[in-house]
């Protein structure tokens, strides 16, 4: 079972983003603040990160950037999510994400950018849209 840890400060959108990876078969770690990451990853041993941009006093690219330029944390995938970006916005900017998905979103494409990045299924276009 693929372990996914998801960071979210809106802790409706986390505990539905928890809820519905966990019927679609992951087993979900949800942390609602961006400074405790370091010790849930050591702790989880997450496959992928689903990371909010946006975590109060936390700049969720920033973490992006740390986690993949720590050797221990850099080949974990991190998917990065916001509701203040869209996804032509990431055409040109590169935090190390492994891809982007702005919201709101559907919870099918959510599914569709975990697996693909997982590597779950066969190869399908790298770019979907919300």
């Amino acid at each position: 079972m693929k372990r996914i840890l998801v960071v979210d400060d809106d802790i409706e959108v986390l505990e539905t983003i928890q809820l519905i990876l966990e019927i679609g078969g992951f087993k979900v770690s949800a942390l609602n603040d961006g400074e405790e990451i370091f010790n849930r990853i050591e702790k989880f041993s997450p496959d992928l990160i689903l990371l909010d941009i946006s975590l109060g006093h936390i700049d969720g690219r920033v973490l992006c950037e740390q986690l993949k330029s720590i050797e221990s944390t850099s080949k974990i995938p991190i998917l990065l999510i916001s509701g203040l970006y869209d996804q032509k916005d990431f055409t040109t900017l590169n935090y190390g994400q492994d891809d982007f998905l702005s919201k709101p979103f559907q919870m099918d494409v959510l599914l569709k950018k975990i697996t693909k990045i997982l590597s779950l299924e066969e190869d399908k276009p790298s770019f979907l849209l919300n």
